[in-house]
């Protein structure tokens, strides 16, 4: 691998960027019209521009970064997270390219990216899954059928989904039909298919993931990761550490990631998620992420491993450098994602100039980031500013070292969720870890009707 492209943008592209400059690769940033003078652009050994702002015009065109690809002369390419990072004929176009895909294989991806055949195939892994459906629901029959053998609370849920897209919860059978309806609309408009599953809803799931990494001859895992924190499916604070499962439910878990990655061949990063059911003691396979994930930082803090420094050395042919036992957690992480945002407004999207763009620093804080003071926020692109990640002895030292690196932090020009994210790590419910996927909106919700919000 001499040159790689980087098909991203962001926080993520600058972290692969320096990444690969500690191999000694170099780097080609793409970028949209409105990401001239962007920060993974600056970053970047060199520069290439494939379109207007629109992300389906740029970013998200398969044509526009396969010309790129050509015209750069790049080896490689890494497609970061979001975009077209799951993209299977991306995946495959870049191999027929002849350059280097850092990621799992096409079949991989297609196989673990349809949630209903990742539901399958992690079934035949002998990895518990939600109780649902057999596959695709496309008629009413099937789907009331469904839902009396596994009950209410239900979720329907986009087959092709993700970033909690697609997805409608139903509480009584009357309004099944309805919901079914709307689910394969809003699926139909964001992923271009309506295929649909039925799922049992856990209304106080913990939702917990495991990183996985495998060469396609072996696989490991490198711990879980707590992503309960969300709003509307949304995550907001991620920890790894000190989780407050059992052991048995840990060690189970994590086992059942590896045994996927292997049944699939897997190569790379992966993430595998679960929903724990703290009532009943159970976990349950949802899906796998094939890409880096946005929370993979509090891995690396705990883990003291490059997952993107690995990723590079495993497209490029190389083995693992590690084996399971040379990975030993140590302490606690925890990554909060800041906005811009404005909170007081149903989190409407701020964008405009970073007047001031102060970040804290300071032992085992670590902020990534793709703006600096002056860059501008566009509306066309997610409203991630920065990623703050620290780590502490034990939970209770890394949620002392974020409160102290939250307080540094200041960012003018721009409305953000910094606030917000400061009042969740007081509250008492995150002090003990004694919340659930959905206990933050009822808390906003609670918060709104007492008049504090």
């Amino acid at each position: 691998m001499r040159k790689l492209l980087i098909a991203n943008r962001g926080e993520i592209a600058v972290r692969i960027a320096r990444a690969a400059r500690e191999q000694g690769i170099a780097t080609v940033a793409v970028h949209s019209e409105a990401d001239r003078g962007a920060e993974h652009v600056r970053i970047a050994d060199e520069a290439v521009l494939i379109g207007p702002a629109p992300a389906t015009a740029s970013y998200l065109s398969v044509d526009a970064v396969m010309a790129a690809v050509r015209d750069s002369g790049a080896d490689a390419v890494h497609p970061g997270y979001g975009f077209l990072s799951e993209n299977a004929e991306f995946a495959r176009a870049v191999l027929e390219a002849g350059a280097i895909w850092v990621g799992p294989s096409p079949a991989a991806i297609r196989e673990m990216g349809d949630k209903v055949a990742a539901r399958k195939s992690a079934e035949a892994a002998g990895v518990p899954t939600v109780p649902g459906s057999d596959g695709e629901v496309t008629e009413i029959d099937e789907a009331e059928r469904v839902a009396q053998r596994i009950g209410f609370p239900l979720a329907i849920k986009a087959a092709a989904g993700g970033g909690g897209r697609g997805i409608r919860i139903v509480e009584r059978p009357e309004d099944l039909a309805t919901a079914i309806s709307t689910a394969q609309a809003e699926s139909r408009a964001a992923f271009g298919s309506d295929s649909v599953y039925l799922e049992r809803f856990v209304p106080r799931a913990r939702h917990i993931e495991v990183q996985v990494f495998g060469d396609g001859a072996a696989a490991v895992h490198l711990g879980l990761r707590d992503c309960s924190m969300q709003r509307r499916r949304q995550k907001v604070i991620e920890e790894a550490g000190e989780l407050g499962l059992p052991d048995a439910v840990a060690a189970n878990m994590a086992e059942s990631a590896v045994q996927l990655a292997k049944s699939v061949g897997y190569t790379g990063a992966g993430t595998v998620e679960f929903l724990f059911d703290e009532g009943r003691g159970e976990y349950y396979f949802i899906e796998m992420n094939t890409r880096i994930q946005v929370e993979h930082p509090v891995t690396e803090m705990v883990y003291g491993r490059d997952l993107v420094g690995e990723q590079l050395r495993v497209a490029s042919g190389e083995p693992l450098s590690f084996a399971q036992t040379d990975l030993s957690p140590r302490g606690h992480a925890i990554e909060i994602r800041i906005n811009a945002e404005n909170p007081a407004m149903n989190f409407l999207p701020s964008p405009g100039t970073i007047a001031r763009f102060d970040l804290p620093a300071g032992p085992f804080v670590r902020v990534d980031s793709g703006f600096q003071a002056g860059s501008t926020v566009t509306p066309y692109y997610d409203s991630m500013l920065a990623k703050i990640i620290v780590w502490g002895t034990d939970r209770p030292a890394a949620l002392a070292r974020m409160n102290r690196a939250l307080h540094e932090l200041v960012i003018e020009g721009v409305t953000t969720t910094a606030s917000f994210i400061g009042e969740v790590l007081a509250t008492e419910e995150f002090g003990t870890g004694a919340y659930h996927t959905t206990w933050l909106e009822q808390w906003m919700t609670e918060r709104a009707e007492a008049g504090d919000a």
